[in-house]
This record gives structure tokens, sequence and C-alpha cells, in this order.
């Protein structure tokens, strides 16, 4: 039952809403966000950088939080280390759950009406405006639905257009027939007050808690439809709520992006192309500097390259690969760039990227001549075998050798393939030191970024450098897409 100051806190909500061209004083808010695992000082690190903002690393691994005026909201879209943004609601850093399964789920039903949603709720708005002004500027076509919702071609946004909800909230024209004027419709229909669609979405994770993810996300979501009276709907909803709950820390949130930010820039999959977010981490691992020439010689999709050439401009970069469908792929991924610079009235459309199809033990590559050396070097899980790395790696890291500068030049791999990394490195003593290993969750895989740094041996002067007859780069016959990353992992 609600009670009269409940029904205050709900009627302020809905005006958070529904209001017009009221202008708001700006406010401070949390901003919660996912990163690929492993990468969470990473992340920190580019928030302090573009945003001035000192974030903070959640206990549970993958997630970041930090501060910002609501003045500065649109900032947090320039980031490329998150997966996914949202704002919190409230944050408890020691919930104490109840130890029966009805008293606990009970407690969060109870929570849901004295939460203070209000601050979020605006923040949700404004943010709608925000994709709505990314949207007509860059202007594109409907975003891609959320693969949750791949049947609702007739939606064109997961969440209402602001100006729609300024007189109908709740209601971005989801019932537009195809080829209609949606603002027409809308304007046509600014009296009919419809209730936003919604749904809960609970992310768990301990052993000592007495429900279920589900039984979470049910109650609590009942708590919150009974309280702001909106339409409960897993697919074509217009608000994510979020329940994440670590061991005793639970976070209330509403999310603020409507798919994982790490499909961006790529528009061409392969079975094994990497997240840009996770390519944009191990990019910042070695600090590309101005007139840096970067190689990714195992570049499946171009993932790592495309990050690299629209974050650091003034850097070089150089793809390839030995498979002609991943090189096809790749060049696909840059005119698709490419043409979004064009289409954007960019001066300089051209990117400082090219690609060619090599033998990655033969690279067609002056000796010395990399600063840096950025792959994702193949598992060995789906098409090979591992027998056939402890063969590759060697080759690898030895003609990696060869093409970066000596005492200046670097390489960050990743690879699942620890042991094998691990050997064929010892074998290169003389040619590479390790730096550290960032650990990292890649499509349910613990996989380890290496990051090495080139000695100042001069290559031809070690042992390391005489080539084992058996040894040779017949290993490159391996398909390099043998590497084991799905498109998207959660």
């Amino acid at each position: 039952m609600i009670t009269h100051s409940n029904s205050a806190q709900r009627e302020m909500a809905e005006v958070c809403v529904n209001k017009g061209n009221e202008e708001l004083q700006p406010f401070t808010v949390t901003v919660g966000a996912t990163v690929p695992t492993g990468f969470e000082y990473t992340a920190a690190e580019e928030v302090q950088e573009k945003i001035g903002a000192s974030a903070r690393v959640s206990k549970d691994r993958g997630r970041i939080y930090f501060e910002i005026s609501t003045d500065h909201l649109h900032k947090v879209h320039h980031l490329k280390s998150v997966d996914n943004l949202f704002v919190v609601v409230k944050h408890y850093d020691d919930y104490q759950f109840k130890e029966t399964k009805e008293d606990a789920l009970l407690d969060l039903q109870q929570l849901a009406p004295v939460l203070p949603w209000n601050n979020a709720l605006e923040v949700w708005k404004m943010n709608n405006s925000l994709k709505k002004k990314r949207t007509r500027r860059r202007g594109a076509g409907a975003p891609k639905p959320k693969l949750s919702d791949a049947s609702e071609p007739e939606k064109p946004h997961a969440e209402p257009d602001p100006s729609q909800l300024n007189e109908n909230p709740g209601n971005a024209c989801p019932q537009q027939e195809p080829g209609t004027d949606g603002e027409q419709d809308c304007d046509i229909q600014e009296s009919e007050v419809k209730p936003l669609k919604f749904r809960v979405t609970c992310n768990r994770a301990g052993d000592k808690h007495s429900f279920t993810s589900n039984d979470a996300a049910r109650d609590f979501g009942g708590a919150v439809q009974e309280f702001f009276q909106w339409k409960a709907d897993m697919t074509k909803f217009d608000v994510e709520v979020l329940l994440n709950i670590h061991n005793n820390e639970m976070v209330v949130g509403i999310a603020l992006t409507e798919e994982s930010l790490h499909r961006r820039n790529i528009t061409h999959f392969g079975p094994t192309t990497l997240r840009s977010t996770l390519a944009y981490g191990m990019l910042r691992l070695c600090k590309p500097q101005i007139s840096d020439v970067i190689v990714d010689p195992m570049c499946g999709s171009g993932a790592i390259p495309l990050e690299g050439v629209i974050e650091w401009s003034n850097s070089f970069f150089l793809s390839g690969d030995n498979n002609d469908m991943a090189i096809s792929r790749t060049v696909n991924n840059i005119n698709h760039i490419v043409k979004k610079k064009q289409d954007g009235g960019s001066i300089s459309p051209g990117l400082s990227i090219d690609t060619a199809q090599w033998n990655l033990c033969n690279l067609p590559l002056r000796t010395s001549s990399v600063d840096s050396i950025i792959t994702d070097m193949p598992f060995g899980k789906r098409m090979g075998s591992r027998k056939k790395n402890w063969d590759l790696y060697p080759s690898c890291l030895r003609e990696m050798a060869r093409v970066c500068r000596p005492g200046t030049g670097q390489a960050v791999l990743l690879t699942q393939d620890k042991k094998c990394f691990a050997k064929a490195l010892s074998r290169m003593g003389g040619l590479w030191r390790k730096l550290h290993t960032v650990w990292v969750n890649v499509g349910g895989l613990h996989a380890g970024v290496f990051v090495l740094r080139r000695t100042t041996a001069v290559f031809g002067t070690t042992p390391e450098d005489v080539r084992d007859p058996h040894m040779g780069c017949e290993s490159q016959e391996v398909n390099m897409e043998e590497k084991v990353h799905t498109p998207r992992s959660e």
C-alpha cells in the first residue's frame, strides 16, 4: 500500500519525466559503468583524463563509479573503455539482506517506494535528449535494436523521444506504422498520457543470498510497477531499472545505454571479433605517441587498429592477417568509418591506417621500424589446436622482436593459452622482457594481456635470433580465426 509520502514522491518523480522546457540547475549524480573485467583501473584513468573525475573501482569486478555534474553529462558518451552506463539511484555498501527468502524479497518490495528516484529519472530524460541530438547530428537512421529485442523493427528507439515525453510520457509512438511521421503522430496523441514501459534487470553475485536473481527482479519490479504505475515489458521497454547485487553491496540504477558500447565501429563481424572496449584498453596500455608506428599483425576484423586510429589519429596504424576474409572485413570496417567521417562533414575524412595480407612470421616490414605491436593472438580452441601454438608463438615473438625498435619497442599481446605463451617468452628472453600482465575475462575464458618491452639487444646478435628449422611458419597455415572470442560476451 502506498503511503501519502510515497505518493507525493511518486508525483515528484513523474514531474521529472513530464517536465517541459523548464531549465534545471545542474546537480551532481553518480554514474556507474561496466567495463571489461581486468581493465577497471584503465577505465578509471580515462575517466580522470576526459571528465576530470576520480572513479571508484567496485568490489564487484568489471564496474566503476564516478560523480559528474549534469551539465557535463554528454562527456560520459565520449568514454571508450566502458561497455554500459547507468545513473545510480541508491548505493548500499553493506546492505543487510534478511536470512529467509520471503523476508529478503519483502524487504526489496518495501525498498522500491522509498528510493530517491527523482534525480536519476531527470538524468535519464537528459540522456534521451543527448542521444536524440547525436542521432540528428550524425544523420543516421535508427540505432540497432537490443539483442534481446531483435524482433522489434518498428520501434525507432528503445527509450522514448524526450520531446514526446514533455506532453506524452511513456509513449514514443511504439505503435507507429512504418512510413508514418513519428513526430506528427506524437503531436496528435500529446493529450494522451500513457505509462512508461519498464523492466528490472538483476545481476547478482555471491553465495549467501536466499533468493535468485529472477526472484529479486520479479518482486522488486512488482513494487516499482505499483509505485510508478508503469507497464512491465521485458522487450519493448523505455526504462531499464538495474539491481546489481554483489555479496552485501547493492546498487539500484537506471540504464543510460541501450546496448553495450563494445560493438561500436564494427559493421563486419567475424567469429572472433574482439570487443572494441577491450581493444581500447589494450591500446591504452602502450600509450601511443605522436608519429608512432603501431602494428596489429593478426588483425581479424580490425577492432584494435580502428580503435587506435580513431582515438590516436596522430599515430600510424598497420593491420594485417594471413586470412583473406579477415582482410576483407577489416577493409570494410575501415571504409565504414571513413564514410561516417565524410557524412559528418569532416575536413580530413581519411584515416592514418593501412591493411595488408601477410605471413606473420615473415612480415614485409623493415627491421627496427615499429614502435608498438598490439594484437589478439590465436587461442587455438576452435579449428586448430594448442599444439600448433607451440610452434607459432615463438616464431611470432621472434618476428615481432625483429621489427620492433630495440630498447623502446613494446608489445601488448592477448592470449588465453598462457602456458604456451610463457614457454615461448622464456625462449625469447634475450629479445623481450615482460613488464606486467592484466588478467581479463574474454567470452568466459580467463585470458592474459601481456605487456612486453623490447630489450636493447640488436636483432641478429642473440641466440634467440636463430630459427629452428622445425619452427617455421607452416603453422601460419592455421587460420587466424581460430581465436576463440564471441562477438558479444556478457
